[in-house]
């Protein structure tokens, strides 16, 4: 199931994942941000179950703005849970 989902306060403008029937995280991309990071962030979630991901990710916050990549990452697995 691939679900996708529009970050707010991130330079991100969209984050599409794809999970499995059981919750593990089959692929991963961000559309804009930092390509490094966020492509770097997508190879370590790869093949992780996404409620360990979104324990990791949750709440990491980038230069004050109260979230970050990461943290909108684990809100995007989050709404895809749901959807399982």
């Amino acid at each position: 199931m691939t679900h996708t989902f529009f970050p707010l306060g991130v330079c991100s403008r969209q984050i599409n994942v794809e999970l499995d029937e059981n919750g593990k995280i089959l692929n991963c991309e961000f559309i804009g941000g930092c390509a490094g990071n966020t492509t770097g962030i997508c190879m370590l979630v790869k093949g992780m179950d996404a409620q360990e991901a979104i324990r990791r990710l949750k709440g990491i916050d980038c230069r004050g703005r109260g979230t970050s990549c990461p943290d909108q990452l684990a809100n995007a697995l989050e709404e895809a849970l749901e959807k399982i």
